[in-house]
């Protein structure tokens, strides 16, 4: 996913991008609001930094929102309630507050995606595409997966996790990705509930190397032999 980053501040920026990076963004900086239209084309979604130095940032969020249906997400100091009813009414899909948790923030940006229908495999999403790994199939359209042929029997989140994982290719899930698309929210014990899921497919599919562990970070498609 493919993220525009219009931020001016150097100090949140050379955090934001490396650990935006690490989770499976492409991530390109924009660090004055002019210039912004000319950098929408394949952007998925921008994030936007209202305090900008040159222009107003309600205002560049009108302009993209009437150029581009790109899904923008307000990151902002501004945390008062009518500065968030005046970005969601310029356009923003959704409105941060600084200082935020960079996991609710990914969270996010699943979530504004899942529900503008560009997550193909999303919680409500209805798909015929087929994933295949050595012998592993699973088959989005038919809710069905079969290990060397034979059909495996998953519970909803289960096939909801594994789906991810294929769909990602071997780039690694988040963990913060895999909760925000399957469970929809986080919680004090939803790390130990993901693992516990991870350990109960890796059991069920008989191939406990197919979904490989990125420690402190989330899960990747491994090898099958």
């Amino acid at each position: 996913m493919r993220v525009l980053l219009v931020e001016d501040d150097d100090r949140v920026a050379e955090a934001l991008v490396p650990a935006l990076t690490r989770r499976g963004f492409q991530v390109d900086r924009q660090a004055t609001g002019r210039g912004t239209l000319d950098r929408l084309t394949g952007v998925d979604v921008v994030l936007l930094d209202l305090g900008l130095p040159d222009m107003d940032g309600v205002t560049l969020c009108r302009a993209i929102r009437a150029a581009s249906d790109v899904a923008i997400i307000v990151v902002s100091a501004r945390g008062e309630i009518d500065d968030r009813i005046l970005g969601l009414h310029a356009g923003a899909d959704d409105y941060l507050v600084k200082p935020y948790d960079v996991g609710e923030l990914v969270a996010r940006v699943h979530a504004v995606r899942r529900r503008r229908g560009a997550d193909p495999v999303g919680v409500g999403a209805v798909s015929t595409e087929v994933f295949e790994t050595g012998d592993v199939r699973v088959d989005l359209g038919r809710h069905e997966v079969t290990v060397a042929g034979e059909p495996v029997a998953l519970s909803r989140k289960e096939f909801q996790v594994l789906a991810l994982v294929m769909a990602a290719g071997g780039a690694v899930c988040t963990r913060e990705r895999i909760l925000a698309e399957v469970w929809g929210r986080t919680w004090s014990g939803a790390n130990r509930t993901l693992d516990v899921h991870v350990a109960t497919l890796r059991t069920k599919l008989g191939r406990p190397a197919l979904l490989e562990t990125v420690r402190g970070v989330g899960y990747r498609l491994g090898q099958v032999s």
